[in-house]
């Protein structure tokens, strides 16, 4: 087995190196890394619907989708991730105990009484500490996971709280619960730093030779994918299930709702209906924004000539802008 600790803290590259590995490496593997602040969807999630989107754009936070399936996670240098890679899994089953035990094992060796739970969590007590998801690329296996360590458990509520009344899809919900940081269980607290140490050590047993890094050749291959994939829009966003999206927002011209079908992240219909006033005929309005990326940027873009006022009076751009999410 191959055993990596990753510096990179962005989280495109990151999601990029595991599948990179997976589809590429000749042997066994395991990973530590960590993420600079970023949310991170799960493979058949609305992206929009797992966030709070204010918070998000407010921050500069990526929103970044894996390959895994499972819900949304907040990432960030407090929080330590996890990836086996294991080839020859001729079953074609998902096995999450399996991976989950060596991490247990470390943790409660250290003095903290962590157990795997349900389907796919760790937990010490009721508090959640580790969420996993796996994939499967042929007979080759990924299994990675979350470990609280220090997080800014306020941000990881704040990231991920969306209005859920606005989105109406078939997407994976994430599942809300209580979360702890593994230093509080600590018998002895220790730095971030020293506990990526120990746990690659622990894991690794008799097998440790010394820890690895990416090599130049696999950094730009990576790289590559990031560019191409993860830092797509399309894969981030334009991927989600489609959707219908709602939302009535008082504004100071009147009440508007907005109504919002989505297909592959285009708005394919719009209705704005309310008890605004308007110069110009509202169903211009919609003509325009129809094809365009539910994407701020585009819309922007899409609106920049646009005098909103004249087709919704009292409402500025930015406001319109606002309703659409």
């Amino acid at each position: 087995m191959r055993f990596i600790y990753n510096p990179c803290t962005d989280a495109s590259f990151n999601l990029a190196a595991e599948e990179w590995l997976l589809r590429n490496s000749e042997t066994d593997i395991f990973m530590l890394w960590r993420n600079a602040a970023s949310v991170i969807v799960g493979r058949n999630q609305n992206s929009h619907s797992e966030i709070n989107a204010d918070y998000v754009q407010q921050h500069g936070i990526p929103v970044v989708r894996r390959l895994t399936g499972g819900g949304a996670v907040f990432h960030d240098l407090g929080n330590i991730n996890f990836t086996f890679i294991s080839l020859n899994n001729h079953s074609g089953l998902l096995d999450f105990k399996r991976f989950a035990t060596p991490i247990t094992e470390a943790l409660n060796a250290l003095g903290v009484p962590c157990e795997f739970n349900g389907r796919n969590d760790m937990v010490v007590g009721e508090s959640k500490i580790s969420g996993n998801a796996q994939h499967m690329h042929r007979d080759r296996l990924l299994h990675h996971g979350t470990l609280l360590y220090s997080a800014n458990l306020d941000s990881v509520c704040a990231a991920l709280k969306p209005s859920p009344a606005k989105y109406i899809d078939k997407s994976v919900k994430s599942v809300r619960g209580r979360v702890g940081n593994i230093v509080d269980f600590l018998p002895q607290p220790m730095p971030i730093e020293e506990f990526i140490n120990y746990l690659m050590r622990f894991v690794a047993g008799e097998d440790w030779s010394g820890q690895t890094a990416l090599s130049a050749e696999e950094i730009t291959a990576i790289e590559a994918l990031a560019e191409e994939r993860y830092r797509s829009w399309y894969w981030n966003f334009g991927y989600s299930p489609n959707y219908a999206f709602e939302r009535s927002t008082k504004t100071p011209g009147g009440v508007l709702d907005v109504h919002m079908d989505v297909r592959d992240g285009i708005i394919a219909d719009i209705r704005l209906f309310g008890d605004y006033f308007g110069v110009r005929d509202v169903t211009e309005l919609e003509d325009m924004l129809c094809g365009c990326r539910h994407e701020r940027g585009a819309l922007e873009h899409r609106l920049a000539l646009v005098h909103i006022d004249a087709f919704i009076q009292g409402i500025g751009d930015r406001m319109f802008l606002d309703c659409l999410f």
